[in-house]
Formats: structure tokens, C-alpha cells, sequence
């Protein structure tokens, strides 16, 4: 009897969990959750789209010891805006130790992206808080990822596929245990 009593009370309060949070989020964006990143090269040269991977490659490396283990995307925002001076000083340098003189100019900014996967995960086209990293005239083809949910800001060989948390599942485990 304890049992579907629990049970009740667990979907009682599941249902009240999805209302709530529905009616608060009505008219929500549901691509308000993420952040992206997008470096773009100053053109389409074989020397440019080249740097570009290298930027790509510091500029990851640097965020991803904040943004490795950020729980929320306010968290992110705030942490990058924090080191947008940083990323343009870091983008600087890599392009000047490969003999470029065009700078870099990093700004926090909303721009629209089309769908793209990650894995099992799709986000749709749409507008997207993004760190936008543009090198020199910025008029090359471009790289994107998502920092936040930190589908980019991950080990290769390290820790393995990101693995998402349900507190559903989690209070289930605590009380049917």
C-alpha cells in the first residue's frame, strides 16, 4: 500500500513539475538553452581556413576549463562575457605566430544559425545566443559547435559521450529503491 501511495505522489508531482513549467514557459524559445560558438575566417584561402582550425583549436582549449562542468547556460553566458577579452587576445596571438596581420574581434551576440546534429541531438535553424569569433574581414567560410550544452568543449579520449541527468529518473531511484 506504502508503494502506489508513492507512486500517486511521485506522478501527482510529475504532472504538477510539466504544468508549472509549462505555463511558464509559454512562448518559450526552446533554443534560448544553448550557446554556440562560430569562428569565422577572413576568407576562403587555403592559409585562412587553415589558422581558422587553429584559433578554433586554442579558443576551445581555453573555454573548455570554464565551461567543462557549467550546469547552466546563465552560468556560460556570464563566464564568456567575462573572457571575451581574453579570446580576442588569445585569437590575436595565434594569428600573429603564424605571420598574419589581421586581428580578431569576439563579441556575445545573437545570430541565426540553420539545423544542425550533434550526435542524437538536433537543434533546429533559428536565432541563437552565439560566441561569435571573427578573424580579420570575417568573410570566410566558418566553423560553428555549441559551448553550452558543452558539445564542443568535451575531451575526445577522456571522459566519453556526455551524459545527460534526469531528476525524474533520480527521484524514482530514491523512492522505489
Amino acid at each position: 500500500m506504502k508503494k502506489i501511495v508513492k507512486l500517486i505522489a511521485f506522478i501527482s508531482s510529475v504532472c504538477i513539475v510539466a504544468g508549472v513549467s509549462a505555463v511558464m514557459c509559454a512562448g518559450c524559445d526552446s533554443d534560448t538553452q544553448y550557446l554556440r560558438i562560430h569562428i569565422r575566417a577572413n576568407s576562403n584561402s587555403q592559409s585562412d581556413q587553415s589558422v581558422k582550425y587553429e584559433v578554433k583549436d586554442a579558443i576551445v582549449e581555453y573555454l573548455t576549463q570554464y565551461l567543462g562542468d557549467v550546469s547552466s547556460k546563465s552560468e556560460a553566458m556570464e563566464i564568456v562575457q567575462s573572457k571575451t577579452d581574453a579570446m580576442s587576445e588569445l585569437a590575436d596571438y595565434v594569428l600573429r605566430d603564424n605571420g598574419y596581420t589581421y586581428g580578431a574581434r569576439v563579441s556575445i551576440r545573437q545570430e541565426e544559425f540553420p539545423a544542425r546534429t550533434y550526435g542524437e541531438l538536433t537543434l533546429g535553424s533559428g536565432v541563437y545566443d552565439a560566441i561569435i569569433v571573427e578573424l580579420g574581414s570575417g568573410e570566410g567560410d566558418n566553423w560553428w559547435c555549441v559551448a553550452f550544452p558543452p558539445l564542443c568543449f568535451v575531451s575526445e579520449g577522456g571522459s566519453g559521450p556526455i551524459k545527460y541527468k534526469s531528476k525524474i529518473v533520480e527521484l524514482w531511484n530514491k523512492w522505489f529503491s
